[in-house]
Parts: C-alpha cells; structure tokens; sequence
C-alpha cells in the first residue's frame, strides 16, 4: 500500500468519517477550555467533574432503559450541578476550592456507584463511558457534539479578555467592576460541558488527559495566552485523527489511542533541545 492508500483506507468505512471529525471536535474544544484549567492549576477540578458525571450517567441509563441516546443530557446536567455545587461550596462554605472539590466529586461519585450498584448488567454498558468509543459516534451524536463544542469554543472568544483577566487578575477585574463571580462559574460551566462532550470519544477515565495534555505541550512551546490556546488546539485535534489511525492499524483501543498520541507529542516537546524552549520564552 502506498502512503496515500494508507491515509485514505479508514474513510471508505462511514464510521470512521465520523470518529474523525467527533474526535477532531473534541481534541479542539478540550485543548481551548483546557488552557485554563492548565495555567489555574484545575485539574484535579477536571478530574472530579469528570467522575461526577456517574450519577447522571446512571439515572439515564434507569430512566430510558438502557438507551444510550438520552444519557449524555443527563450526564450534561449532572456536571452542570456539579460544577456550580463545587462553586457554591467554595465560596460560601469558606472552603479553599480543592476541598469543596472532594467533598463534591466524593459524594457524586458514591451516588453514581450506588445507583449503579442497583442494575443487573449494568456494568458491562458502563465501559463505554469509562474508556470511550468514539467509533461508535452516530451522525446525530456528531452533529451535537459539533453544535455544543462549537458553542463552547465560541463563548471562550467571545469573552477571552474577560476570562483573562478574571482568572489571573482578579484585582485588576474588580476596578474594571467585571462581574468575577459570574465569569468563575461561566469558566466553570465551560469545563463541565466540554467533559461531557469528550465522553464519546475518551470516556471518563481518559478526559483528563485531553483536558490537560494538549495545553501541557503547547505551555512548552509560547507562553503567550492566544497562541498557546490556538496551538494547543492544533495538538489537540493532531492527537484525535493520529489517535484513530492508530487505533485502526494497530486494533487497539480508540480513546487509548489518542491520548497515547497526546502523552507522545508532550514528551516530544518535553524532551526538545534547550532551544526551542529559549524560543517559547522569547514568545
């Protein structure tokens, strides 16, 4: 087979087509909203909403027996309950935020395992949301998973100064009088939104890495916030198509696959000659 019949054999399978793209759109928004979570130190907030979507995933499950179609709103809403209950814990609780976090994710978590706990056979369909199976994306779950990350990477630009310097000059937001606490848990919706979407492709266990990986790197090569978050995209989406042509060569499995590809492009980075990281600064 020549390099071209090598690139082009996946897309003669439909399926495929739309793993691409569902795993493009994905890597993308996840390496935008994930710039944030990355320079904030967030990630054990990622973690936890993560893990906090099991609940939702559950009663879903109960509620359409078995169908997974519905499952993602109910997750969706689960993380939106979650986030802003992290928010609303830290603030008025007088919790420094990691550990309204724990409490949070602890007691989510142990309700989803609980209701879990309670269906027959549940466990076996549970692996799709913990590892993923972004080839079995249908049209309509393309089509929403494009609609809402496109609605998340929209919003991100839409308000980029205010998250900017809300998020890293809260001093200098309140003399501008900026509504910080509405732009926290707006950044914290986006966060919850964007792990939900990725649950196709990754699955729970694996979201982090897409979340953090890709603007890991990208911190290796700028430090300027726009390039970095554009950048980070790039590895992002590289790491989602690399990752499937992977998993369609090698028979291994898909949301493994692409966070493999991300880890790789990190060490690439991680490991590139003094230089480059010279350059990185100079940008």
């Amino acid at each position: 087979m020549t390099i071209v019949d090598l690139i082009a054999a996946p897309f003669a399978y439909p399926f495929m087509v739309r793993a691409v793209l569902a795993a493009a759109v994905v890597g993308a928004t996840c390496a935008v909203v994930g710039t944030y979570v990355v320079l904030q130190g967030m990630a054990f907030f990622g973690d936890a909403l993560a893990h906090s979507i099991l609940p939702g995933v559950a009663v879903g499950y109960l509620v359409h027996r078995g169908n997974r179609g519905p499952i993602l709103l109910w997750a969706l809403g689960t993380a939106i309950v979650a986030a802003l209950g992290i928010g609303a814990v830290s603030r008025r609780g007088r919790f420094k935020e990691d550990t309204a976090i724990g409490i949070v994710f602890a007691g989510m978590f142990a309700l989803g395992i609980a209701l879990i706990s309670t269906v027959r056979g549940y466990a076996v369909d549970l692996t799709h949301f913990l590892f993923g199976n972004v080839l079995s994306v249908s049209t309509t779950d393309l089509g929403l998973t494009t609609g809402i990350g496109g609605l998340v990477v929209l919003t991100v630009v839409l308000f980029y100064k205010e998250f900017l310097i809300v998020s890293f000059d809260p001093t200098f937001a309140a003399t501008l009088r900026l509504r910080t606490g509405l732009f926290r848990y707006l950044l914290l919706l986006l966060i919850a939104v964007t792990v939900v979407i990725a649950l196709k492709a990754v699955g729970v266990a694996l979201v982090l890495a897409m979340l953090i990986t890709p603007p890991a790197t990208a911190y290796l090569l700028t430090r300027r916030m726009a390039r970095m978050m554009a950048l980070a995209a790039v590895l992002g989406i590289l790491s989602g198509v690399v990752g499937l042509y992977l998993s369609f060569y090698a028979g291994i499995a898909s949301g493994a696959a692409i966070v493999l590809v991300a880890t790789a492009l990190f060490l690439l980075a991680l490991l590139s000659p003094p230089r480059r990281h010279l350059l990185a600064r100079r940008q």
